[in-house]
């Protein structure tokens, strides 16, 4: 039964539910025939719930005895708002991911419109008593948006599945691989063929085939704000005049806010509100392409600008007439200067980042421990063939150029591509970043998330391919990609950053959970025109998503704590910084080879357009790169010198390192669910344990000089909570280097080479040493 009378939202509701299950092909799915009793609207709180926890027993297909007389009582999960079971089947063998001998567990898989989630006979302690624990989906759910690829096994060979439709036998092992990179194998031997028939179909369906905008779980979840995001609102949205003016005066901005887009009469393609220069008046003359949009001013009056190409004519005198408007209006908004650089000839193309991190992500989805092994031979090798480091380190270089600029040369800096929303958004963030010690806090580094990705219509729907398009030409993970910079920088710089690397990742796993609005839509008018269309109270207001922002929907307070840095030096108010002198080289240990050659005198990788105005406007085209084509950090190379001989100042200027090693992997987000690197006792987490006992050992000793003196009671350090963040969680004895995400097991685990791969590396050791003798 649907509790739907007298309430319009459940009746819209229901509808959108039954298309998305009429749809599927060959079958026709209810409620009734997914085996599903009861009654199938859950409008309960959500979460996953144990009732008594008991060890986990991992047996062999050798091992079952079917006990077919016994009757067994039937399991359901514990739904969330507007969750509706499609389908399950049992008994389903969860493989484990340690070794190929084959050892699982048993439950149920159920097929959802949130998630495939896979419900254990057996329930674990361990899942009871996670201190970081996601309210949404466990271990052991897969959000449908996470889904990659799904593998059928067929004869013991692997087959790719690229849709529900099967035309000989079903698969007797499913192999799912998350976006998360997650790992998940269900083995369908010992189900009854129908009930594999529609389990197979179901998922399949619901996460391979194409599917419209409503059929996303957020639209059956939608609601309103919770009241603790409501009473707490400290991230700039960016949805208002207001915001956008707040902004300017912080940053002292002399541009001009746009408010005749408000309900998109100039174009869909540019943000409600936003900011440009002030000489721009004929805003429809740009026809939504080519305005120079206002990101982020420096404490000098020179500020950096994102722009689309301009739109394109068939003459090219008005192409040229329309670009040099368009330079004239960033140059007048400090002393007539301007350097200009066109990311698409500079930077790789969308397609160039999807190709190489689909080959950088396979080093990661391991399926056994063979796998592993065999993968690890290669490592260093695959990781560079991948080419994925070095688009971050490319992206980085180029975002250290726009700094220097600003922050050197102080010259305005105008940065473009073809529709302004993908590179345009991760170098002018990345820049703010390193200029502006406020969006290194928690709250401001949201703030610069709504700012240049959502109000900037980044089209996340396209790009992280959410509705499975089959078309990859527009399917590019930039938004991972600017995640990835970030992390570099806190890597390097972590007493500069408020929050941690544990809140990266959780934000790039959030982005593909069907719950939030935040990285759903393509722009701000297709997410105002689909909130209206989806509306069933029309009258009265749209729907609202939840934004991401609200980490209470996913954790508690306890678990919120992980996103903070410990280590964060924050900011002392009302104290005079006392300027260190001069040191020819700072007692850092510079990354740099101090033997490195001199360069001559630098003309930039912007072509410089400040000797004049008249000069200016007779560029012909948008400078491009003009570096060294020998050596591409060379031309940095000086400014960052000179910045490592500067003081230490965590809240000033950063910038990262560059060189070849100092670019590293994203360690906790692509190896947390590889066990063979888990190290117990070990690992950042041991580290960051031991720092934090030192920072609490040091916190009691200044408070107890500053209990001798009470006028400076008022001055005391307004930090200590957060010495016992993770002290109270556990020793770093028995912490796992993958703690917070996953924990370890209760059995011992031991990685064990497998013996023809061990054979062939001892030969090849054996060789080697042959060799250093005869040499």
């Amino acid at each position: 039964c649907f509790p739907t009378k007298g309430n319009p939202r459940l009746l819209v509701q229901r509808e959108r539910e039954e298309s998305c299950v009429r749809t599927l092909p060959d079958f026709h799915l209810t409620a009734r025939e997914a085996g599903y009793c009861g009654t199938m609207l859950s409008l309960g709180s959500g979460g996953a719930k144990s009732s008594k926890p008991s060890f986990v027993s991992y047996v062999t297909p050798e091992e079952i005895k079917l006990e077919k007389d016994l009757p067994k009582k039937e399991k359901h999960p514990d739904l969330l708002p507007g969750e509706v079971v499609f389908c399950s089947a049992n008994p389903i063998l969860k493989y484990t991911q340690d070794d190929l001998s084959q050892r699982g567990i048993f439950g149920t898989l159920f097929c959802t419109n949130f998630r495939v989630t896979f419900l254990s006979d057996e329930l674990t302690q361990e899942e009871k008593s996670k201190t970081f624990k996601n309210k949404l989906y466990g271990e052991n759910d897969i959000p449908l948006m996470c889904v990659d690829h799904i593998y059928g096994a067929y004869d013991e060979k692997r087959k790719l599945i690229t849709g529900s439709l099967v035309k000989n036998k079903y698969p007797s092992k499913i192999i799912i691989h998350c976006k998360d990179l997650r790992v998940f194998q269900f083995c369908l031997t010992y189900t009854k063929e129908e009930d594999t028939k529609k389990i197979f179909q179901g998922i399949a369906h619901h996460c391979l085939e194409e599917k419209s905008l409503k059929c996303i779980f957020a639209f059956s979840y939608a609601g309103t704000p919770s009241p603790e995001m409501q009473r707490k609102r400290e991230t700039i949205m960016f949805e208002s005049p207001e915001d956008w003016t707040q902004e300017m005066k912080r940053t002292k901005a002399k541009c001009r806010l746009v408010t005749e887009n408000e309900n998109f009469e100039l174009s869909q393609r540019l943000p409600k509100y936003f900011v440009i220069p002030s000489t721009i008046e004929d805003l429809f003359s740009y026809q939504g392409k080519g305005l120079p949009i206002w990101c982020w001013s420096h404490h000098s009056g020179c500020a950096l600008f994102k722009a689309s190409f301009p739109p394109m004519t068939q003459e090219e005198v008005d192409f040229q007439k329309h670009l040099d408007t368009m330079i004239n209006a960033v140059a007048h908004n400090y002393l007539y200067s301007v350097k200009t650089e066109d990311l698409s000839e500079s930077l790789p193309t969308i397609l160039d980042i999807q190709q190489s991190y689909n080959k950088f992500k396979q080093f990661f989805l391991i399926d056994n421990s063979t796998d592993f092994w065999l993968s690890d031979v290669k490592w260093f090798s695959s990781l560079e063939s991948s080419g994925w480091l070095d688009i971050i380190r490319q992206c980085l270089h180029k975002a250290v150029e726009v700094v220097e600029c600003i922050d050197k040369d102080n010259t305005n800096v105008l940065v473009t591509e073809e529709e302004g929303t993908d590179l345009c958004c991760v170098i002018s963030s990345l820049a703010q970043i390193m200029l502006d010690p406020y969006y290194r806090t928690l709250m401001g580094f949201q703030s610069l998330v709504q700012k240049e990705w959502v109000a900037g219509c980044h089209a996340f729907l396209d790009r992280c391919n959410h509705l499975h398009q089959k078309d990859k030409e527009c399917h590019s993970p930039v938004f991972l990609l600017f995640l990835e910079c970030v992390w570099q920088l806190v890597h390097q710089h972590s007493p500069a950053f408020q929050f941690s690397e544990t809140y990266l990742t959780v934000l790039s796993d959030s982005v593909h959970v069907p719950v939030f609005g935040t990285f759903l839509f393509n722009s701000a008018h297709h997410r105002e025109s689909v909130m209206k269309a989806e509306s069933p109270l029309a009258q009265s207001g749209t729907l609202s998503c939840p934004t991401v922002w609200d980490w209470s929907v996913q954790f508690d307070s306890k678990a919120q704590n992980f996103f903070f840095n410990p280590l964060y030096s924050e900011k002392v108010k009302h104290e005079k910084t006392v300027r260190k002198p001069h040191k020819p080289k700072h007692q850092r240990q510079l990354s740099l080879p101090s033997t490195a050659f001199k360069t001559p005198t630098k003309k930039g990788f912007f072509k410089e357009e400040t000797d004049s105005l008249k000069k200016m406007l007779r560029v012909k085209r948008i400078s491009r790169w003009m570096g060294s084509p020998d050596s591409p950090m060379a031309a940095t190379r000086e400014f960052y010198e000179s910045w490592q001989q500067r003081p230490l100042d965590y809240h000033g200027l950063l910038l990262p390192n560059l060189d070849g090693p100092a670019v590293r992997v994203w360690m906790q987000r692509y190896v947390r669910w590889i066990p063979e690197v888990h190290i117990q006792g070990g690992g950042s987490m041991a580290v960051m344990t031991k720092f934090m006992e030192l920072l609490s050992q040091v916190q009691d000793l200044k408070r107890v000089l500053e209990q001798r003196d009470a006028s400076q009671a008022a001055k005391f350090d307004h930090r200590p909570h957060l010495q016992h963040r993770l002290l109270s969680f556990g020793s770093s004895g028995r912490l796992s280097s993958s703690f917070p995400f996953a924990y370890s097991r209760n059995r011992s685990f031991k990685p064990i080479i497998p013996t023809g791969l061990m054979q062939s590396l001892m030969v090849t050791d054996n060789l080697a040493s042959q060799e250093d003798e005869a040499s």
